[in-house]
């Protein structure tokens, strides 16, 4: 008579390594490891030497810390919501890798929405984003009519609103670099396909660029609006 087949037993995994497991393991309070980890203002007065003692046990354990528990002690989920155009084009590309290279050095997360010009998608996300918890928001080519609920930096953002820091492009600069590149090639004729909808100064800046580099306005200059 033959035995029945052995159920295969499922290997339990391993116990969650916690603030506690790391301090029972170094022989400190389970409040000098968490202010370590999280280089809060009492790690001053931790020595280097255990702050690393602690860091490097909490790799060795493959410490994890939980996400929602440090947020709520802590009030804060060190993460921004990023708010673009588009994210496939060669210039927002560049600029959402400096913004994500930055974040990552000082150990926030980014979120990133794309709007494509569509102003109810663009309130929509911005209010998903907040109930995502971000702290702050970063706008690439977008044009707010209207203040965010939170800090804000808008990059290449074409207008004034109140209590949003705009990074403003150096238009003129630009515009001469570009005409005195092609002028160099030996071209002569050469037009502006400029969107009239966008501020005045922004024109008027890349008029001035084209002036310096020794274009003249009534040859050279030719704007066409477009939707």
């Amino acid at each position: 008579m033959t035995s029945p087949p052995r159920k295969k037993t499922v290997p339990r995994s391993e116990a969650r390594v916690t603030l506690k497991t790391i301090a029972h393991h170094l022989g400190l309070t389970p409040g000098t490891v968490s202010a370590a980890l999280n280089n809060s203002l009492a790690a001053r007065s931790i020595p280097e030497h255990t702050k690393n003692r602690i860091i490097e046990a909490a790799q060795t354990l493959n410490y994890r810390p939980n996400f929602f528990a440090r947020t709520l002690r802590l009030k804060r989920t060190y993460t921004i919501g990023v708010i673009a155009e588009e994210i496939g084009d060669a210039y927002g590309s560049m600029v959402i890798s400096g913004i994500e290279e930055y974040l990552r050095k000082n150990n926030y997360f980014f979120l990133t929405v794309i709007h494509r010009h569509d102003p109810k998608l663009l309130q929509t996300y911005a209010q998903m984003l907040l109930t995502r918890g971000v702290e702050g928001f970063i706008t690439t080519d977008t044009s707010l009519s209207e203040e965010l609920a939170l800090p804000t930096v808008a990059v290449a953002g074409h207008r004034r609103v109140e209590g949003l820091t705009n990074i403003i492009l150096d238009h003129t600069r630009a515009a001469h670099l570009a005409l005195e590149h092609l002028r160099d090639l030996g071209h002569q004729e050469i037009a502006f396909i400029i969107d009239l909808t966008l501020n005045n100064a922004m024109t008027s800046a890349k008029k001035r660029g084209a002036l310096i580099a020794g274009c003249s306005p009534a040859v050279s200059l030719a704007n066409f609006g477009y939707h």
